[in-house]
């Protein structure tokens, strides 16, 4: 059974509290722990009159259960008074349930002015007054909960309560913004629209009705939105005679009805009536940001016009559902290559953008094109790579027809195979390497390789989410995704903090990523953010910073790779933390916003190129095996992008002479386009394979059975033991040297 939800320590306000709903949340709460202030101002349903009879009464209820409680009867509408109740006898202000409503029901036509004013005063601007009251307290002290109360009559209408409705819906979107606004505050607002026995049901509900939806069936609702394990917000949710749901909006995929340079027309949109109000794979935004962001692209979708392009109608409100996602026309579709010219003032803009400052002297070499060490940092890689999509061909995909708009950026590996040149000209070639099926969305596999001339540089695998594109029956996972790998389970080794500038991210963006998102603080609004937010490239370019100075001393050719998920937005001016555990040549790394906590990059590690385990072997003194491996190594150089689609793994070799390991080799014919490396290089082979030097020869020479060698005891196979299978395709004919 599940442990008890308390709350001790924290203090309760509620309005209305005097019968009904509001006293059954008044003694759950006090019986739970909770400092309690019962708020009514004892009036009738329509609102007149007052007493001070059904607060104190519920008072009484929970001080006789052993609880803590104190009445307040002013108004709503005096807000502050009713939060300096609890401050005074409690000391502060955790959660405020408005709860206070009155009843003056009237057909439209009926409605007075009075009517319409009274009924928005007591619910909507009552309920403005004591949150806004209390709403600065929970910012100081990072922590607050507030239930707003709607009505099915605001969510559906009801006849003969127009005043009513209106007040009870916009309390829905109070709320919603609240809950934008309060986020960073860990301040949650959510609505609850109950069915229950009350002062204003019971003149409208059956006496057997009003048993069934009693008061207490809603109450625990309330206590878990309102207890520090919940993490809900921004929420709407119905509640009655013990049922419980979530609501949400939903929109027709409709129609672009407009044309470039063509009036719009009442009769155009009558041609397009039923599409427009066809629910048919219809989608549910829950952002204004993925709501607007429809009317953007139905700019680009009219905009094509003028370039002879025809506008698909239903794209641009098209939901993400099984008809759009088709991995079997997608998988394999290569991208148009990109061409990418840059000069050392790119490389130097860059390194600014991640936060390279003349302050540190270390940093000169990435900031100064006449140093006698300058270099082009190593994340720079994800530059040329990015740019290969960024003109919007990904959308020209067959199989991958969905809305942009709700395209997010989930993970991202970087791997050099050298260092990269401060200048010069890198053609990049993007390819489609699988598509996954999440069931809440789609995750797209970009695989790109960039080139200098005809020389691998480096590649990259974006891995992209599709919000709600999920459902399409596709596979959940592939082996040709780069995973990512969690921290070890001890206090970090290092940690180092660095501080962005205000202006981070409108300097990051210069090296290419355009988004407004990170510049504009309208558009950053309508993605529900306080203000533009910093690129989660950027941050990961100052993880990297980091373990190259802590490990590497800035050394850029002991880099060889990095692996990162995307998971909470920066905002410039915030400090980044990273905690790095070092294990072997793999550095894993978590960064963290220091102000908040929140963690930024998970599930990351960089692999440098170090000699750090070799070092610890026995000199090889001649192996023969060492000659075979060089000649393997000369052949990946040719033939490897070929293995690396035939064999698809990675084989650590562990070579022994007089029964101790003298030279370990990594043959990596699963990344980008193969290599071979000289001991343990990231320490995560498929298959590690042990023999002597003498039998590894035999068995390059054909004298020795793999098999026969594993049987016998020659040869022993750690991991995945099935590869040993392809040990053919990587040694025959090597031996001829």
């Amino acid at each position: 059974m599940s442990v008890p939800l308390r709350f001790d320590g924290k203090v309760v306000l509620i309005t209305g509290a005097g019968g009904g709903l509001g006293r059954e949340y008044a003694l759950a709460f006090g019986e739970r722990g909770a400092s309690v202030v019962v708020n009514d101002l004892g009036g009738d349903i329509k609102g007149d009159g007052n007493s001070s009879s059904a607060a104190d009464k519920v008072v009484e209820e929970i001080k006789a259960k052993g609880g803590n409680a104190v009445a307040n009867y002013d108004s709503v509408e005096n807000g502050d008074k009713l939060v300096q109740t609890a401050l005074d006898a409690f000391g502060r202000i955790d959660i405020v349930i408005n709860n206070a409503g009155i009843l003056r029901d009237r057909t439209f036509g009926r409605t007075s002015d009075l009517d319409w004013d009274l009924i928005h005063r007591v619910h909507l601007k009552g309920s403005f007054l004591v949150t806004r009251a209390a709403w600065n307290h929970m910012k100081n002290q990072k922590y607050g909960r507030i239930i707003m109360t709607s009505s099915a009559a605001g969510i559906y209408g009801n006849f003969g309560q127009g005043n009513y409705s209106a007040a009870k819906m916009g309390l829905v979107g109070l709320s919603n913004t609240l809950a934008l606004e309060g986020r960073k505050y860990h301040i949650h607002c959510n609505t609850i629209a109950p069915t229950a026995g009350s002062r204003l049901t019971q003149t409208v509900m059956p006496p057997d009705l009003l048993e069934s939806l009693k008061a207490e069936y809603v109450a625990p609702l309330v206590l878990w939105l309102c207890h520090d394990q919940c993490q809900e917000t921004g929420g709407l949710f119905e509640a009655g005679a013990g049922w419980i749901g979530k609501l949400r909006w939903e929109r027709t995929q409709g129609s672009i009805v407009r044309h470039k340079n063509q009036a719009m027309t009442p009769e155009g949109v009558q041609e397009k009536w039923d599409q427009i109000c066809d629910f048919t794979n219809a989608n549910k935004p829950a952002t204004i940001g993925e709501s607007l962001g429809t009317l953007v692209e139905v700019l680009s979708q009219v905009d094509t016009e003028d370039k002879g392009i025809a506008p698909n109608p239903t794209s641009a409100m098209a939901s993400v559902t099984s008809d759009g996602i088709d991995p079997l026309e997608a998988v394999g579709q290569k991208l148009p290559e990109m061409v990418f010219s840059y000069s050392h003032t790119q490389c130097i803009l860059y390194a600014l953008g991640v936060g390279m400052s003349t302050r540190e002297a270390d940093h000169l070499k990435f900031l100064y094109e006449g140093h006698q060490e300058f270099s082009c940092l190593p994340t720079f890689g994800v530059i040329p790579a990015q740019a290969s999509m960024m003109d919007g061909s990904l959308g020209s995909i067959p199989g991958l027809n969905f809305d942009f708009s709700r395209l997010l950026h989930g993970e991202q590996y970087l791997e050099l195979y050298k260092p990269l040149p401060t200048s010069g000209t890198l053609t990049s070639q993007a390819t489609i390497a699988d598509v996954l099926d999440k069931g809440s969305g789609a995750i797209i596999l970009l695989d790109v390789h960039t080139y200098n001339g005809k020389e691998p540089v480096c590649y990259n695998q974006f891995s992209l989410f599709v919000v709600g594109a999920g459902g399409f029956g596709g596979k959940r996972t592939s082996d040709k995704a780069k995973s990512t790998v969690a921290p070890p389970e001890r206090a970090p080794d290092v940690v180092m903090t660095d501080e962005t500038t205000r202006d981070q991210a409108a300097l990051y963006r210069l090296s290419g990523d355009w988004n407004p998102l990170h510049i504009d603080p309208s558009f950053a609004a309508m993605g529900g953010f306080k203000s533009p937010i910093l690129h989660g490239l950027c941050s990961f370019g100052f993880a990297t910073r980091h373990v190259l100075k802590q490990y590497a001393n800035n050394d850029v050719s002991k880099f060889k790779s990095i692996k990162v998920r995307f998971v909470k937005p920066v905002l410039p001016g915030q400090s980044l933390q990273t905690a790095m555990w070092k294990e072997g040549n793999r550095i894993h790394i978590q960064c963290k916003v220091k102000e908040t906590g929140a963690v930024v990059l998970s599930g990351a590690y960089v692999d440098l190129h170090g000699t750090e385990d070799t070092e610890k072997l026995p000199e090889a003194g001649g192996l023969q095996s060492d000659l075979v491996f060089e000649e393997i190594g000369r052949r990946i150089k040719t033939t490897g992008a070929e293995l690396v689609k035939k064999v698809n793994a990675i084989f650590g070799w562990e070579i022994t002479r007089g029964g101790e390991v003298t030279a370990q080799w990594t043959i990596d014919l699963k990344t980008g386009v193969g290599s071979l490396h000289k001991g343990l290089f990231d320490g995560r082979p498929d298959v590690t394979l042990t023999l002597s030097d003498e039998d590894f020869m035999d068995v390059v020479l054909g004298k020795l059975n793999p098999q026969k060698a594993f049987f016998s005891g020659k040869l022993k196979v750690k991991g995945n033991i099935m590869l040993s299978q392809k040990l053919e395709m990587i040694l025959k004919d090597y031996a001829k040297l």
